[in-house]
């Protein structure tokens, strides 16, 4: 007796490609996020919170800060590597311009030693007009051959150089392309972080985004809230300080020798960074219409005349360590243990910064994020 239970819908292709209407693909699984569930998972499963959507999204902008850095640094060695190759190339087209000229004199010199060598001394003298014209042209001759060493030796030092150039260029070019793949593989490790977290936010209802939005502002309003306690310690200090005081930090102590060179370039430095707001996020960006965070405070201080090394990991090393509760206007705050975040601290414990994909450059409370350390950099 034939059985009339129904048959079970297999779930992998057919070996022709294929695919039952049931199947799930490779490319399908690996699209289930964070917000999306199968077809077959549990209908009771519990969906993310919209906290556990906030948290994964930062996580992800962090990753992609992490990413951008080691971007920056890869991207300004082989920058630097660029231009070594370029100076190389450049010295090889010079020095061939030389070894063309110094063959051109060994070919005239080869020339005129064939059209004169087959002739022995006596027989120039007794082909000669006269006396003097044989001295005249074995003079000549004794100054050829001078001529002739020299340009010998120039020849054989500068095919020398060529060499050791040759060997210098070919390792710089190697050493070029090995740092553009790396730049490959970190630019698209960031776009993989950034393309993760907009799928994130894009699956989110209106009434998800809103409830993320308040999150946000519930975030803000706290971080604000210290940066406000922060600023009337400030206002405190300053009413206590003697008349003509110069520290501006929000400690004790905040003043030192050099504080009026130091509040010179840091005004400058804020100038510039105020200039800024506004501007957006771009990650590896360096100015003028975009930046990302180092590429700001980058900016920000060579506009003071400083020069501070484009990731966050180095800058952090430039200048003077300060601690949290002696910030001066114009130093820098870095945030996360991985030293993936900068912002230039403005007083009042606030600071301007450029945030993340998506927003701008703008003022901000420096209580947002877990404080890694501060720096001051000139």
């Amino acid at each position: 007796m034939a059985s009339h239970r129904k048959p079970r819908t297999p779930i992998l292709a057919t070996p022709g490609g294929r695919r039952t209407a049931a199947g799930l693909t490779t490319a399908a699984l690996a699209s289930v996020t964070l917000l999306s569930q199968t077809a077959n998972a549990a209908p009771n499963a519990p969906q993310p919170s919209i906290g556990e959507v906030k948290q994964k999204v930062d996580d992800l902008y962090r990753q992609a800060e992490v990413a951008t850095q080691k971007y920056n640094g890869a991207k300004e060695k082989a920058d630097g590597q660029q231009r070594t190759v370029n100076r190389l190339l450049d010295e090889a087209a010079r020095l061939a311009d030389k070894m063309n000229e110094s063959r051109r004199r060994l070919g005239a010199f080869a020339s005129a030693q064939y059209q004169a060598g087959g002739i022995s001394p006596t027989a120039q003298l007794m082909l000669a007009k006269d006396p003097q014209q044989f001295v005249d042209r074995n003079h000549l001759m004794e100054q050829l051959t001078g001529r002739q060493k020299q340009a010998i030796t120039d020849y054989e030092d500068q095919a020398a150089t060529a060499a050791r150039q040759r060997a210098e260029a070919t390792h710089s070019l190697e050493a070029l392309q090995q740092s553009q793949e790396t730049l490959k593989e970190t630019k698209r490790n960031v776009q993989s972080k950034l393309a993760e977290a907009q799928q994130l936010l894009s699956r989110l209802t209106a009434q998800e985004k809103a409830r993320l939005a308040e999150l946000e502002r519930q975030k803000e309003a706290e971080a604000q809230r210290k940066a406000a306690e922060e600023a009337r310690k400030e206002a405190q200090q300053r009413q206590q300080q003697p008349s003509g005081g110069t520290g501006t930090g929000t400690g004790s102590g905040g003043g030192t020798s050099d504080s009026g060179s130091y509040s010179t370039k840091a005004g400058k430095a804020l100038a510039f960074a105020r200039s800024q707001i506004g501007k957006p996020y771009v990650w590896g960006a360096t100015g003028p219409s975009s930046y990302d965070c180092s590429g700001l405070t980058q900016a920000a201080w060579r506009a003071a005349g400083v020069d501070l090394p484009r990731t966050t990991w180095d800058q952090v090393k430039v200048g003077t360590r300060v601690s949290s509760s002696n910030l001066q206007p114009g130093d820098l705050v870095f945030f996360f243990n991985d030293i993936s975040h900068v912002g230039m601290y403005i007083g009042g414990g606030e600071m301007i910064h450029a945030p993340h994909p998506g927003a701008s450059v703008r003022v901000e409370s420096i209580y947002g994020m877990p404080i890694y350390g501060s720096v001051r950099p000139a």
